[in-house]
């Protein structure tokens, strides 16, 4: 129960309000050290319950300072790599700090900078944004964040894989007063994060919730073969079609390719959105917002929607494309079997996608499940020989005639004759040029 840990009344309150009963193993483990005030890394599965792991014990230490009506100050930061997952942490601060007089406010990009520097002014006391629209603010002298005593970096390590390392340690420079920093991410996030932890945390507890092979747990995880995008294209209408599920998420790689395949969805009379980069935030926010209330039960996105998008009854997701890193499979398929729920994860796969599969199965260490879809099954059912590391053993290309002349050795007799030095001829071609002096005078 909730109110085993030392959490202010009005926040107990705020859970119970919300039906929250036992507590998620990232939160058992976290919250305790949190309230303490200790400086955390935690590595915890996506949709396992970590944003309220840390808003829960920040909203408590602000109720401990005494936090009023009156604001002069943000004492909080919460850094999102995403729109998406901003306006989700939002609602979940908002959600838990009801009862109090705590308020919060948005800074992300595709909003009125103006209407941002307004709500700056009336300083909140906990303040959700993304990296690139803070250090705006801040060249803009719309932001101060000197008297930050709580910093929270969330999706660190997709942070440092959209390009955000410089911005992160600016921001977090900035906030020099800082008395505690917490840090969640998905995934181990290799030698950028570890670097980032060796600057921002001070003697951090370390708690490690998930094993990466851990992550998708309550998710099955298939392939199926294709012969090329045309084929790619029917499978998912036949996955659609005939697939048992709530909601479904479709992964490409490019915005190109979600725009083509929303193309053919729509023409095949399929309700479905798209969302990737080039749509404003408008259309962003239309999409999810009918996706998640049941408007649309399909969704074509690139991997900005990878983070951040926590939908009620999404149970499918189809990687078009293959992600090209484990982390990033990790974070798609965690968009489904969330919060303990069942989900289905399946990767069309063909010539061009099959050694990136195999990392991802290495990096997992696991297998996923080959499926057949007999109706559609086409002429590429993988590679005939593969490595002992499950890649395409490659063929090798002979070489032509004129190669092989090319690249053959010359004979001792030529090659001793192109060591000679080389002699000028006259025009005429008959005696050596020599150059002529000019007649004395």
């Amino acid at each position: 129960m909730f109110s085993q840990f030392a959490l202010h009344e009005r926040l107990l309150k705020a859970v119970a309000e919300q039906n929250f009963t036992e507590p998620t193993p990232v939160q058992l483990a976290a919250i305790p050290p949190a309230l303490e005030g200790r400086d955390l890394r935690v590595t915890a599965q996506t949709g396992s319950g970590k944003t309220a792991a840390f808003v829960l014990p920040m909203l408590n230490r602000l109720l401990g300072d005494g936090a009023s009506q009156q604001r002069v100050r943000i004492r909080a930061l919460i850094l999102l790599p995403t729109r998406e997952l901003a306006q989700q942490t939002l609602r979940e601060v908002e959600r838990f700090a009801q009862f109090t007089f705590i308020k919060s406010g948005l800074i992300t990009g595709g909003e009125d900078f103006k209407v941002q520097g307004a709500m700056l002014r009336k300083v909140p006391d906990v303040l959700i944004g993304t990296p690139g629209r803070l250090i705006e603010h801040l060249n803009a002298a719309t932001l101060n964040l000197k008297e930050v005593e709580l910093l929270v970096l969330d999706e660190a390590d997709r942070m440092l894989d959209m390009g955000f390392a410089e911005d992160i340690e600016r921001l977090t420079a900035e906030c020099v007063n800082r008395q505690q920093t917490l840090l969640f991410s998905a995934t181990s996030g290799g030698n950028g994060l570890r670097e980032v932890v060796g600057k921002v945390l001070r003697n951090p507890l370390h708690l490690k919730l998930n094993a990466v092979s851990d992550l998708s747990e309550g998710t099955r995880q298939q392939i199926i073969t294709a012969d090329d995008l045309t084929h790619k294209e029917r499978l998912v209408q036949w996955l659609l079609a005939n697939e048992t599920f709530q909601k479904a998420i479709i992964f490409t790689n490019t915005r190109t390719q979600a725009d083509r395949l929303y193309g053919r969805l729509v023409a095949a009379e399929v309700k479905a959105f798209v969302l990737h980069g080039d749509k404003d935030q408008k259309d962003r926010k239309i999409a999810i917002e009918r996706f998640r209330t049941g408007g649309s039960r399909v969704l074509v996105a690139t991997d900005v929607a990878a983070r951040g998008l926590d939908v009620d009854g999404l149970d499918l997701v189809i990687n078009f494309d293959m992600p090209r890193s484990g982390d990033e499979y990790v974070h798609r398929i965690g968009r489904t079997g969330r919060a303990g729920g069942d989900g289905l994860a399946i990767s069309l796969i063909c010539h061009t996608d099959w050694s990136l599969m195999s990392s991802v199965e290495r990096y997992l260490k696991q297998r996923f499940e080959r499926r057949v879809i007999k109706e559609l099954k086409g002429t590429y059912q993988g590679p005939k020989n593969l490595k002992a590391s499950g890649k395409a053993v490659g063929v090798k290309k002979k070489k032509t005639a004129e190669q092989k002349g090319a690249t053959k050795k010359p004979s001792a007799k030529t090659a001793a004759k192109r060591k000679q030095p080389s002699k000028l001829i006259s025009a005429d071609g008959l005696a050596p040029f020599k150059r002529k002096l000019p007649a004395a005078e």
